[in-house]
């Protein structure tokens, strides 16, 4: 069985606020729409991915998650969140030899970000 990871829940608490948040990173807009329940369902995607993240009323009671992203540059990557109004952390090497830095969204989820790193895949 062939698959692809499509979307990922982010549980959040305001989806408007969520929306402007990744919006003001970078993230492509794919789908807001309301049920006729009431139910709303928020759809992002990171610049380059094609994972998206999905959020919204209705969707899911989790707690805070931690998304893992990877990047080509991580100090080139660092600095473009801080100037679009994140506060990440200092980049540091993690316990697989990366180097990585993180950042939290208003609703506390955790955004790792690590520098590419080659896969030992079958």
């Amino acid at each position: 069985m062939q698959t692809r990871l499509e979307a990922v829940v982010v549980p959040v608490s305001d989806a408007d606020r969520s929306r402007h948040f990744y919006r003001a990173l970078g993230f492509r807009l794919d789908l807001d729409v309301t049920t006729g329940d009431g139910s709303r369902v928020v759809r992002l995607t990171p610049p380059g991915s094609t994972c998206s993240i999905m959020f919204g009323s209705g969707i899911t009671t989790a707690g805070p998650c931690c998304i893992l992203l990877t990047v080509p540059d991580i100090e080139a990557a660092r600095a473009e969140l801080v100037a679009r109004g994140a506060a990440p952390g200092p980049v540091r090497e993690v316990p697989t030899g990366v180097r990585a830095v993180s950042f939290l969204d208003p609703d506390e989820n955790e955004w790792l970000l690590v520098e590419s790193m080659p896969l030992n895949r079958p």
